[in-house]
């Protein structure tokens, strides 16, 4: 509430300073005359100019903001903002010892550095933005006006039509997007996209019928039909346009997709405009030859762009809170530094000072005293901080686009950084919003299973060979039967090498992605071919051939040949399936038309087409969940034909009781499997955060194979084969009535029931009685479309009846009154609709596959290892989205999914239902933890939630905070508004205070608290990719936006932060490439926050033999190209280079991704530990200097000058640090890495020879002159103190590292802050068994993520564990039980 206050304010504040006020909404909306003639653009009424151009931007800067925004943008950074203030006092003259503008002009060289990337950046945003608003569409104008110059990239756009002037002077011209305005008539041609929000005026199709696909603008792969209003008409041509009489009144521009309120007024007549007339930019036109349509939004005011986050503020990095704390730490430890040593002196002048005659006059002013320890030490703070970052981050970027990992041959496309300045987030991740259509799917769909009769076979000829056989037949004349007769004769003749009765294959091509473990059905539809050549008139082949049939004909699909090849034209990707697998099966679709479709069936050895006249469609709707077509058969049968959900056809079966009896019967089966699943999965072994572990020892895995009873619950759902399992417990009902079927053989219906061939004995399970009971039949389908779904496929039922004449003309009379009603016209369809839908039989039930992107399921099972949670966000209907999850492993087999819906009624009491059930599983599940959860909203619902009613808030606070529970959200029918809201609201609800403990301060609160500051709990970071127009809201709010060059475009590609070709590279850009990068950039920070402390406290515990008077132990030329020559290589280098775990050991345990989640790379616990360390290292340097070479060097050629001690120092600092972080420190050294520290080492010899040669000659605090060759240079006791303070270092370096070590293989390392705790001393030395439990702890217990780096570090040596780990890293691995284990004295004996 706080935060929505300020912005308000904000708000507020700029409009009254740049007077920019709310426009206020017309009455009665934006009126739109149809007057293609008008010389005159038209006005908006809210402003009194013309409405806004068609340009979009999705850059984030303009030439006139980019500049203060930039400014502002900088100096928030605290290191920044510490400069500048330190900069302007030291460029007025007199106050400053070092110079006036060493501080402000390297900080303006930075900063206008960073700007200058930055500006980089955005200037390629507005390139791809000129492109896409340059991109051509013709439009109707004067003939006067010349047409736009076709680019010369636009060879495809040019061939649009532009037709010569009629004789109203006007004519089609190609014109540019940005150029489109309102009240412009524009044609569109087949696969053009939709330039602005259209009204249809003219469409080529019958009855005025366009088709649009909106994949880009809502996700959903369907086609919609678009038609044009009846007011409108004659508009085919330039003269029908111009008769004139049109005027639209729409309504203003708003983000709802799902709704449109206007009205058009021609001739005196006014009907209403709604959804179905218009036309959305970002559609694209399939299906149509052409279509046109008066423009009524433009630009910024189009859907997809008042849905799209317009203008996105520039990302910052998570890690820069941290360091910004450092530096206001760093801060308060300058002042305190500065505060010391001016007291120092005060303390000195009074005790010394005036007391020694040589100084009595020369007394040094107290603001210059403090102003110049200000001055000398305010590089504690390191000026080029944020420079050296960006450098890191630019070499990060390179390693990250040549990653092999992410590089999709298929079609040459690698990853790509668009925002470098954010790449640490990458590896702090917690929730991953993904969209479904062509980022999760290929929208491509296959037929993949078929039930008939209780059986269930498996459809596979669309893999493997079968594509080309597949193609063979399209690709042939229509008039030409061989290729189908061949195809179909290799389908239905044995094979060779399989007997007929001999064994079967164990496996099949195809594995379900949501269960790849499960076992598929042995026989395929070719064996059903085979069988129904073999046994034409059994009753299993009379069925089968009527679901083949139906497959064929329950459709809208038009077939065309295209370059010779049969392609079919569908509004969805599902019914496309159908017809293909029904060609597959040998029944072609020829042609179609509103009045009949032609059928090539196979029957016997030969062909034969067959036409069904085709009576009515009753076409599909979301409130239906069905289709039905009515035809008139060849025998002059009239066949009713229904697809469509289980939920529609059950109660609309002739024997809809039993069915319904039979379904709640599986219904209660499954669920008892489902809880007994649930209870196995809370009994197997977990990690910290609930998931199951990549890796686990041994002996822990033992007790799970004492319970390996639960191993067979985790198949719950397995496909019915008969061949294999046994029957289910037969259900006696009445014999089965046996419907009549389709007229399809040659001899007709009545055909006496003979076997032309004996069956294989592969074949014998359909001669079982059961097949023909009703009862059997209806158990064995509802447990064979659960197995579908649950394998992630979606499902559909087959039904029909054969209507009487007399029954067909009542219902037709009926039907023709509601479809020429005015009035509720919709209503009254469906509900004739559902007047004839009764009485059904079931034909059978299908299972489509939607293809997965290569390599999803495994992806979305590694990140949730990660402990990342995956919401799923599109557009599509709820049951497409529920069958995806389950296919792309977002719901698991053992899923408790809670479906949220507003037509259920009260929201609030949903929720709390659901709170409750966890609870409950909380209490009652051996882990303390619910099982994996999954919640199912809708966009209806979402919008309830977020309306500003005081019952909808309470509701929706509770949504919030449930939500955060959850281990997956499913949103449903989401516009792309809704979709950024979710992310937002993730974002806020994580980050939401906590409330303050009032409990009394005892020592174990203390220490409770004390932890927690050190180990700050911060919210996760969120991710959102997708791959169209319509994800570019959600790609602009979340933390981290990744766009896939996918089906929809390259719009999310190009504006997202990072792209990638597939969501496959989803998994090593954020487990190695996003980890490596916060490693990375975490110890790029530490350590040069580290070695700006370890340079300058020598400095500082030099200032007592000094006087206090801030003399600088070091030479100043050295100390100006400090941080640039001589330690720059070694925090920058590594920041790019290292990789503390390789890659396949992050790949193969995806649990190590935590250590970015919960800020171990850089917290403030770590922080001081560093700065602990350069503390001692400092002291030790200055105290062992001092003693070493005043100790040693007694020998006459010593050098006693400030610059032989000061040079002695900075050489020590110098060598260390770059031995420290390039050498030590570093695990992955490489030539670079090597050759960093050889470049350095010798560059500061070599700036030693230059100093002592470019120094002029003269009286000097420093006697650098010379001083490297005659006098410290030549004492060999310098040299010895050199060689030995160094010594010292490594040796106390060494020795810390192997007592580290140590302790991290004996599990005693992670006890971290446990020490500080006084029961662990109780354990360890009162406790009988407690010295035990304490002292030998064994590092590999506890969950995978808790192990140390270093332990991870040693089992990567060991040869097995290495091939273990690359085994496992691969895509698609699947533990075998053994390769991802090793026994407890075996790992002991690795380390």
């Amino acid at each position: 509430m706080a935060s929505t206050t300020v912005q308000q304010r904000y708000r507020r504040i700029v409009e009254a300073i740049l007077r920019r006020k709310a426009l206020p909404a017309p009455h009665d909306g934006r009126r739109i005359p149809l007057a293609p003639l008008a010389e005159e653009p038209l006005v908006d009424e809210r402003r009194g100019y013309p409405y806004v151009s068609n340009s979009i931007r999705t850059a984030r800067y303009t030439v006139y903001d980019f500049v203060p925004k930039q400014l502002f943008f900088q100096f928030t950074r605290l290191a920044n903002f510490y400069f500048l203030c330190v900069g302007i006092p030291q460029t007025i003259p007199g106050i400053s010892t070092t110079g006036n503008f060493t501080t402000i002009l390297p900080l303006l060289f930075f900063v206008l550095l960073t700007v200058a990337k930055e500006g980089y950046d955005d200037w390629r945003r507005h390139r791809l933005d000129k492109a896409e608003n340059a991109r051509e569409v013709t439009v109707l104008r004067r003939a006067g006006i010349p047409p736009a110059a076709a680019a010369p990239e636009s060879g495809v756009l040019a061939q649009c039509e532009t037709g010569p002037a009629s004789h109203l002077g006007l004519q089609w011209q190609q014109v540019k997007w940005s150029d489109l305005q309102v009240g412009h008539v524009v044609k569109l041609v087949r696969d053009d996209d939709v330039p602005a929000d259209l009204v249809l005026l003219h469409a080529d199709g019958d009855d005025g019928i366009a088709y649009v696909e909106t994949m880009a603008l809502d996700g959903e792969t369907n086609l919609k039909s678009k038609q044009v209003s009846a007011a409108v008409t004659g508009c085919g041509t330039i003269e029908g346009i111009c008769r004139g009489g049109v005027e639209f009144v729409v309504e203003n521009p708003n983000p709802d997709l799902y709704r449109f309120d206007g009205r058009v007024t021609s001739g005196g007549k006014t009907l209403p405009l709604t959804l179905n007339e218009v036309v959305y930019r970002g559609c694209t036109l399939r299906n149509t030859a052409s279509v046109t349509g008066i423009v009524v939004n433009t630009g910024e005011e189009t859907k997809i762009r008042r849905n799209a986050n317009r203008h996105p503020s520039a990302k910052k990095p998570a890690l820069e809170r941290m360091a910004n704390m450092i530096v206001v730490a760093l801060v308060v430890y300058l002042v305190a530094l500065v505060a010391g040593c001016s007291s120092g002196y005060a303390m000195f002048q009074h005790s010394y000072e005036r007391a020694a005659w040589y100084l009595q006059d020369v007394p040094v002013p107290y603001a210059h005293i403090i102003m110049g320890y200000a001055i000398q030490f305010n590089n504690v703070i390191p000026l080029a901080l944020y420079v050296s970052l960006e450098i890191v981050k630019l070499g990060q970027m390179l390693l990250l686009n040549s990653s092999l990992d992410m590089y999709d041959d298929k079609s040459d496309t690698p990853a790509r950084c668009n925002t470098n300045t954010i790449l640490e987030n990458l590896g702090q991740v917690g929730y991953i919003f993904s969209d479904k259509t062509g980022t999760l799917t290929e929208n491509v769909m296959r037929f993949r299973k078929l039930s008939v009769a209780g059986t269930t076979w498996l459809h596979e000829m669309d893999l493997g060979s079968a594509d080309d056989d597949a193609d063979s037949l399209a690709k042939a004349d229509p008039g030409d039967p061989s290729p189908e007769l061949g195809r179909l004769s290799r389908l239905l003749s044995p094979t060779p090498s399989a007997g007929a009765d001999g064994p079967r294959r164990s496996s099949s091509q195809w594995r379900s992605t949501a269960r790849p473990d499960h076992a598929q059905p042995e026989l395929t539809t070719a064996d059903l071919l085979e069988f129904i050549r073999l046994r034409p008139n059994a009753p299993v082949s009379r069925r089968a051939t009527q679901y083949m049939l139906a497959m064929a004909l329950c459709h809208t699909c038009l077939p065309e040949v295209r370059d010779g090849k049969v392609d079919f034209q569908a509004a969805s990707p599902d019914e496309l399936a159908l017809v293909r697998a029904a060609q597959e099966l040998g029944f072609l679709v020829l042609r179609r038309t509103t009045q009949a479709v032609t059928l090539r069936i196979l029957a016997g050895d030969t062909y034969a087409e067959r036409t069904y006249q085709i009576l009515d469609v009753i076409e599909f709707s979301s409130r239906r969940k069905r289709m039905s077509i009515i035809v008139r058969c060849p025998d002059g049968r009239i066949w009713l034909l229904t697809k469509g959900a289980d939920s529609a056809i059950l109660p609309r079966l002739r024997m809809a009781a039993l069915a319904t009896q039979k379904a709640n019967e599986v219904r209660e089966s499954l669920e008892l499997e489902h809880q007994m699943l649930r209870k196995s999965e809370a009994r197997e072994p977990r990690n910290s955060f609930g998931g199951r572990p990549s890796i686990t020892i041994r002996r822990s895995i033992a007790m799970a194979r004492e319970g390996s009873w639960a191993d067979s619950m985790v198949g719950r759902s397995r496909s019915f084969e008969i061949g294999r399992l046994a029957p289910l417990p037969r259900v006696r009902s009445r014999p089965s009535l046996n419907a009549r079927t389709v007229s399809h053989d040659p001899g007709g219906p009545n055909t006496p029931h003979t076997d032309a061939q004996p069956a294989p004995a592969r074949f014998a399970f359909l001669d079982d009685p059961s097949l023909s009971d009703d009862a059997e039949v209806f158990t064995r389908c509802f447990r064979q479309i659960d197995d579908f779904a649950t394998e992630g496929l979606r499902t559909l039922l087959f039904a029909h009846r054969f209507l009487t004449e007399q029954e067909y003309g009542g219902w037709k009379t009926l039907y023709h009154d509601a479809e020429t009603s005015l009035v509720d016209r919709q209503e009254r369809i469906e509900a004739a609709g559902d007047k004839i839908e009764q009485s059904l039989d079931l034909v059978g039930a299908s299972g489509i596959e939607d293809q997965l992107q290569p390599g999803v399921a495994d992806t979305i099972d590694r990140l949730r290892r990660a402990n990342i949670k995956i919401w799923m966000l599109t557009g599509d209907k709820r049951e497409t989205a529920i069958n995806i999850a389950h296919s792309a492993r977002i719901c698991r087999p053992g899923s408790d999914i809670f479906v949220l819906d507003k037509a259920k009624g009260d929201l609030e009491g949903q929720i709390l239902a659901i709170m409750e059930d966890l609870q409950v599983q909380s209490q009652t599940n051996p882990s303390g933890t619910p099982g994996h959860t999954v919640i199912v909203i809708d966009g209806h619902t979402l919008a309830a939630l977020e309306r500003p009613a005081a019952a909808a808030a309470a509701a929706k606070t509770l949504f919030y905070r449930l939500i955060l529970t959850i281990d997956s959200v499913i949103c449903c029918r989401a516009s792309p508004a809704q979709k950024a809201v979710l992310v937002h609201a993730v974002i806020h609800s994580s980050t939401s205070p906590r409330p303050k403990n009032r409990s009394p301060l005892h020592i174990h609160h203390l220490l409770a608290r004390l932890r927690a500051f050190l180990s700050p709990s911060t919210a996760p970071l969120t991710l959102a990719i997708g791959d169209g127009a319509n994800d570019l809201a959600m790609l602009a709010a979340a933390h981290v936006g990744v766009g896939i060059s996918g089906r929809e475009g390259l719009q999310a590609a190009r504006v997202a932060d990072y792209a990638v070709a597939q969501f496959r590279f989803l998994a090593p850009l954020l487990l190695v490439h996003g980890r490596w990068s916060y490693a990375r950039t975490a110890r790029f920070v530490l350590a040069t926050f580290w070695k700006e402390m370890f340079f300058y406290l020598p400095a500082a515990l030099f200032q007592p033999a000094a006087g206090y008077t801030g003399t600088s132990l070091y030479e100043a030329w050295s100390l100006t190209a400090l941080n640039v020559l001589f330690t720059s290589l070694a925090v920058i280098v590594p920041a790019v280079c290292e990789q503390d775990l390789a890659r396949e050991t992050l790949l193969a345990v995806p649990e190590l991704y935590v250590f970015g989640q919960r800020e171990r790379g850089l917290s403030v616990a770590g922080y001081l530990w560093w700065m602990v360390g350069a503390v001692a290292e400092g002291v030790v340097v200055w105290f062992a200097c001092w003693a070493m070479y005043g100790a040693l060097g007694r020998a006459p050629a010593r050098d006693g000058g400030l610059f032989a001690l000061g040079d002695l120092v900075f050489s020590v600092n110098v060598v260390w640090t770059n031995l420290k972080l390039l050498i030590l420190d570093t695990h992955y050294k490489n030539s670079i890495v090597v050759g960093s520290f050889l470049v350095t080492f010798a560059g500061w010899w070599l700036w030693q020879v230059f100093l002592a040669g470019a120094y002029a000659p003269g009286v000097w605090p420093y006697a650098v002159r010379g001083g490297f060759f005659s006098s410290f240079g030549a004492d060999p006791a310098w040299w010895a103190a050199l060689f030995g303070v160094l010594g010292l270092l490594a040796c106390l370096e060494l020795a810390y590292r192997s007592v580290k070590r140590s302790l991290v293989v004996a599990g005693v390392w992670k006890m971290g802050w446990e020490w500080l705790h006084p029961a662990t001393w109780k354990t360890a030395f009162w406790s009988s068994a407690g010295a035990g439990t304490v002292w030998t702890r064994d590092a590999t217990r506890g969950s995978l993520e808790e192990w140390d780096v270093a332990l991870w570090q040693v089992m990567e040596r060991d040869p097995a564990i290495n091939a273990a780990l690359r085994k496992m890293s691969r895509l698609g691995y699947r533990d075998d039980g053994d390769a991802a284990t090793c026994r407890s004295g075996e790992f002991r004996e690795h380390v």
